[in-house]
């Protein structure tokens, strides 16, 4: 299985010929979509799911196909039949990869801006995505997708998200809210200059792959 990581939040997951697109969105090189199998929202703010994108992937190729929370569905008429709605404790399989849905809400930004739906990915049991929320996957995982940054995240709760979900690894994502500098300061925090977490940090950079076995 290897993973690449594309802008923001997105990433791009390779297994056995398979190909699955996670949260493609503003931020997002469109190259993140040639070719790819599925694709999987966790829920539809723009950084995680640009409509007008999606629709044109859809539009080139008759095979792609979409998983996502009933609340990016609403988004998608049209091609309805191309998507199907998922949510906490669903599971499916694309090309051989069995994939599970874990979580149910967007985290808390702000008591008075309201919160939207939210999904996270729990690939062949050992490779999670939890959008933007802190959802500890069902067990310990091998690799944690870690949200870095956000209008949401505080860098102690990531801390401390890492050590309960207990993965092998952690991969950063949702950095586009950062400057270098910044990237540089976070995962030092939540990687080897931190309390620590229990996990090695494997930080990438655009289009860098990781295999993970």
């Amino acid at each position: 299985m290897r993973i690449t990581k594309f802008g923001h939040a997105c990433v791009r997951l390779e297994h056995d010929g398979a190909t699955v697109v996670v949260d493609p969105g503003a931020f997002t090189d469109p190259a993140a979509l040639v070719g790819a199998d599925a694709v999987l929202i966790t829920h539809e703010h723009v950084d995680h799911f640009d409509e007008a994108r999606l629709r044109e992937a859809l539009a080139a190729d008759p095979a792609l196909r979409v998983w996502a929370n009933a609340s990016v569905a609403a988004h998608l008429d049209g091609v309805a039949q191309r998507v199907t709605v998922v949510g906490e404790g669903d599971a499916f399989e694309v090309g051989g990869i069995g994939v599970s849905v874990h979580g149910e809400w967007h985290a808390v930004i702000h008591p008075e801006i309201p919160l939207v739906k939210n999904v996270g990915f729990l690939f062949d049991g050992r490779l999670f995505h939890p959008g933007d929320a802190l959802t500890v996957p069902p067990h310990p995982v091998d690799t944690l997708l870690l949200p870095i940054a956000g209008p949401w995240t505080k860098v102690a709760e990531l801390i401390d998200y890492v050590r309960e979900a207990a993965p092998r690894q952690a991969v950063p994502v949702h950095d586009a809210v950062l400057s270098p500098v910044g990237l540089a300061v976070h995962t030092r925090l939540v990687g080897p200059g931190g309390p620590g977490t229990g996990a090695e940090l494997r930080a990438l950079a655009e289009g860098e792959s990781l295999d993970l076995g």
